[in-house]
């Protein structure tokens, strides 16, 4: 390995869901940066990932732009087809399409025994289904390979519990379970499948705005929780994405690595 970069992708073909903004956008332009084959930027706006498909290209990258809304199977599989058509076979997945689905505000819900069964399900159908559709539209040319890396972001909410986030929290934690079977199924075939759980990001907002977020004394008792006395950033994500992407990862499997600024402590 001396000499050589771990972290070149080596020509594969990437699909980012969710990347039209946020982590997933710096998801997209890390592995970008590294030698990736081409990447299908996926989000539910169509115009969001056209603009980060574009700037994808401006680098020398191949990119296609391929709107779904994940927590459609259909609408999943035309979009990894077209990914497919334009790039090559997909054999790097990342799951980031998350919050409580395409245009929804996430906030702190009432709590669990007050909450309204009607709303539930835009949380799994993103959270839980949406990784579910994608993966299983994407694994069977992944073993037809013998090659290939799925990451999906989680949350600390499902991976330690967050009040008044329950169902958010249950959805998430699916996501994990999920992961860890399928890469006891996959990994035989050379597929390596973990999982990053974040805590709080800074929301995608001009400099102004976010310097105004955070003197709210609201903010500053939440950060106060946090080791690292900050919200992430998409390059914290990142970097991590790229590592459980690229070779330098290829032994390691079913894992989740939590990037949260020390909100909590893994064992």
């Amino acid at each position: 390995m001396i000499g050589e970069d771990p972290f070149d992708l080596q020509g594969q073909v990437a699909l980012v869901t969710g990347a039209g903004q946020g982590v997933g956008r710096g998801i997209a332009l890390a592995l970008a940066h590294h030698n990736a084959g081409g990447i299908a930027v996926n989000d539910f706006v169509l115009e969001r990932a056209e603009t980060v498909a574009a700037e994808i290209r401006e680098l020398g990258v191949p990119a296609v732009a391929v709107q779904a809304d994940v927590g459609d199977r259909d609408s999943v599989a035309a979009a990894f087809a077209a990914a497919k058509h334009g790039l090559g076979p997909v054999t790097i997945l990342v799951n980031n399409a998350g919050n409580a689905g395409p245009n929804v505000q996430m906030g702190h819900a009432p709590l669990f025994w007050e909450s309204d069964p009607k709303e539930w399900d835009r949380y799994f159908r993103t959270n839980t289904m949406g990784v579910l559709n994608c993966c299983h539209v994407a694994l069977p040319d992944m073993v037809e390979a013998r090659r290939g890396r799925i990451v999906t972001i989680t949350s600390d909410a499902g991976r330690v519990g967050d009040a008044r986030l329950a169902v958010y929290a249950a959805a998430k934690a699916a996501g994990g379970g999920f992961v860890r079977s399928l890469a006891r199924e996959a990994g035989r075939f050379g597929i390596t499948c973990n999982a990053i759980s974040l805590s709080s990001i800074a929301p995608p907002v001009d400099e102004a705005q976010l310097a105004e977020m955070m003197a709210k004394e609201s903010v500053k008792q939440q950060l106060s929780r946090y080791a690292i006395r900050r919200y992430g950033k998409p390059d914290d994500v990142a970097l991590m994405a790229l590592l459980l992407c690229a070779p330098a990862s290829s032994w390691i499997t079913g894992q989740t690595y939590p990037v949260n600024g020390g909100y909590s402590f893994a064992q």
